[in-house]
């Protein structure tokens, strides 16, 4: 007799953003550093950038011009302040965001992915802790991956059911990338710092009930691609390079037929409901948009996240997913890039309960 694999689920999701809003404050703190040409250009080009709003962790008088505050120091913080602020930050977000969930108590495992700062004990033990699981309950951490490490949890997530249909996963990414700023005169890497932002999202994940079923899931590595993003521990904290040529790299390869197919498992294009792309910045959207011909409303989701919020590395696919959980579609993919340059995906499609 042949015994059907469990259908893994996201139940629910919920995200939490700070409520410090510093899209205008890092605005005059990146102007300071350049001369009046390139404050102009500066200016214009973030005006085109698709980001309304921004939050972080960081007080106003801590990303304020005042002496004293946290970049306004003669000496760029080092990476142990950032560590330090890390330590005490990024777990009170994350359980903002949990909070809303219910069914806490009844957690068997617990994911936790974030690339924007390390402790040990790990963020899955302060917020196993905090949150009173049991102590059996499993853990995994996914670090240091960059912004698709939130596909990376899922798709865990979903795995862990496949193989114990009792399982009740808690999957969170947090993610506090204000706090790798980087003082510099270079305009490229100044406007590459302009998309991020700090957020968290958590998400339930079963066998059982309404929600986002998790279907199979993708992976891929572009060429000679490994320099285009790169994240790199400092002395001052984690800096990020992010080349102008990604959204071209990523456009052409999405263009390609074969890749295309591989992404969408050989369906055509506009027969996929829903799309949860990434919005790692205005450039992005629009490389996938062109690349995938997909039609404007498909990536409304993803860019009215980005106005919203920005870019909050490995947390922004699940606000994105959370928004189109709404729209219960028939057939969804998710798609998130990083360092590599990599994307990772996964397929999705609303079911009411045991079956679809």
């Amino acid at each position: 007799m042949r015994v059907s694999k469990p259908e893994p689920r996201i139940n629910a999701i919920a995200t939490a953003v700070p409520t410090s809003e510093c899209n205008g404050r890092y605005t005059d703190w990146a102007r300071r550093q350049l001369g009046e040409r390139e404050a102009g250009l500066l200016d214009r080009m973030l005006q085109r950038s698709g980001i309304g709003n921004r939050y972080t962790v960081l007080s106003e008088d801590d990303t304020h011009e005042a002496a004293g505050s946290f970049y306004a120091r003669p000496d760029p913080p080092s990476t142990a302040d950032r560590m330090a602020v890390y330590a005490e930050k990024a777990p009170e977000l994350a359980l903002e965001a949990i909070g809303k969930l219910e069914g806490l108590d009844r957690v068997t495992h617990l994911v936790v992915a974030s690339c924007t700062g390390f402790t040990a004990p790990g963020l899955d033990q302060v917020i196993a802790r905090r949150l009173g699981l049991a102590p059996t309950v499993e853990r995994v951490v996914i670090g240091f991956m960059g912004c698709y490490a939130g596909v990376t949890a899922l798709r865990t997530a979903g795995h862990i059911v496949r193989s114990d249909p009792s399982a009740r996963v808690l999957a969170v990414a947090v993610e506090l990338c204000s706090l790798h700023l980087q003082p510099t005169d270079r305009l490229e890497s100044l406007l590459a710092m302009a998309q991020f932002a700090d957020g968290a999202a958590a998400a339930m994940v079963t066998a059982d009930g309404p929600g986002l079923a998790l279907g199979e899931g993708l992976s891929m590595t572009l060429e000679e691609s490994h320099s285009l993003i790169t994240w790199t521990i400092g002395d001052t904290g984690f800096a990020m390079e992010l080349s102008g040529d990604v959204p071209l790299r990523l456009g052409e390869a999405l263009a390609d037929e074969e890749v295309a197919a591989a992404v969408t498992a050989g369906q055509p294009v506009e027969t996929i409901d829903a799309w949860a792309v990434h919005p790692g910045g205005k450039s992005i959207v629009d490389a996938v948009e062109r690349g995938l011909g997909l039609p404007p409303e498909k990536v409304a989701a993803s860019r009215g996240v980005l106005q919203d919020c920005g870019n909050m590395s490995s947390a922004t696919v699940l606000f994105v997913l959370e928004r189109l959980m709404a729209e219960k579609p028939a057939s969804g993919i998710a798609l998130a890039f990083g360092p590599g340059l990599a994307m990772e995906g996964l397929r999705f499609a609303w079911t009411e309960g045991n079956g679809r």
